[in-house]
């Protein structure tokens, strides 16, 4: 059994009297029925996590983990050249980087994790990304950085890669088993050979590891990355600790499909912050049951989408926490 599939075992369920207290209260605060139908649902939803009548946002945290992706220099697959992953990742160490700028305004430490910059994953078309250890290498990072993050009230993964949407793409066609068109998008920029040479690559993926495997953790070795590796072990670890998870775009979201997949329930504890402007994010978050808080044409990633609703799950708490109920304000 694979670390992430041991990961999966056993695993603590919501708190149904704390998300019913604060489904409960949201309904009787001090507003017309149902005018932040959402946000309540959101607070109700913190509370079951958190496992308190008491949601807050108190101590939220980011993670963004960092790697390279051999079909980026193999197949040309991305507008940037694959150097970039270790500039941006530097730029995230120094805090000049666009998630390091945005957690710093929002008074959130930020931990950058370096799971593979410089040293590339197999060509996903021809091969496995990741043998056994080091898809296990990877997710072990990820429970390593929850445990780190041990006191977090709400957490934020991100990713950084160069040519990470293809290995996105990869995941969620093989998963599905779809054609690769339906999963491939622009990503940073491409052109339309670009896309047909993405789409190329996904659907070599596609073809090859359905021919051998339909688990979904396997897929998720096979077409993955190591960033993507990292942030499934990083959720399932969260859901071990029972810390609430604010989901990124599309390499985020197609990391943790196959925990899904795999587990039905497994990602319980997990929100959409936002939806990219990815077609393949859109239709992966359809697939999941998950509703994004924001809609931007975001296509960032590093966490910044999720970041940017970080305020929104502090203040769906608050709005239900902090307001007065009718019968507390003499009304009812």
């Amino acid at each position: 059994m694979s670390l992430l599939s041991s990961l999966l075992t056993d695993l603590p369920e919501p708190d149904v009297d704390a998300h019913d207290a604060v489904a409960a209260r949201a309904a009787t605060v001090l507003r017309p029925a149902g005018a932040l139908a959402r946000l309540d649902e959101v607070a109700a939803w913190l509370a079951a996590w958190q496992r308190t009548e008491r949601p807050a946002v108190d101590a939220p945290r980011a993670i963004v983990f960092a790697a390279d992706h051999g079909v980026a220099a193999a197949a040309g697959v991305s507008a940037y050249p694959t150097g970039v992953t270790g500039a941006m990742l530097d730029a995230l160490d120094k805090g000049a980087a666009t998630a390091a700028a945005m957690t710093t305004a929002l008074g959130m430490p930020l931990d950058v994790v370096d799971v593979g910059v410089a040293r590339p994953t197999g060509d996903l078309r021809v091969e496995p990304a990741m043998d056994d250890a080091r898809f296990d290498e990877a997710v072990q990072a990820g429970v390593d950085a929850v445990a780190r993050a041990a006191g977090a009230d709400l957490l934020v993964f991100g990713e950084m890669g160069i040519g990470n949407t293809t290995a996105a793409a990869a995941v969620a066609a093989t998963l599905y088993d779809e054609p690769a068109v339906d999963w491939c998008g622009r990503g940073t920029g491409l052109d339309d050979a670009g896309v047909a040479r993405k789409v190329e690559a996904v659907e070599a993926c596609r073809a090859r590891v359905r021919a051998i495997t339909g688990d979904p953790i396997e897929i998720a070795r096979q077409a993955g990355g190591a960033e993507l590796a990292a942030i499934a072990g990083g959720v399932a670890e969260a859901r071990r600790r029972s810390i609430p998870v604010l989901l990124d775009g599309y390499v985020v979201t197609a990391a943790i499909a196959p925990l899904a997949v795999a587990h039905p329930g497994a990602i319980d504890h997990v929100l959409a912050g936002h939806r990219s402007a990815e077609p393949g994010h859109r239709r992966l978050l359809e697939r999941l049951g998950l509703v994004p808080l924001i809609e931007l044409d975001l296509r960032l990633g590093e966490g910044s989408g999720a970041l940017i609703a970080v305020p929104i799950v502090k203040l769906a708490a608050v709005s239900v926490v902090e307001v007065a109920t009718f019968q507390e304000w003499g009304l009812a």
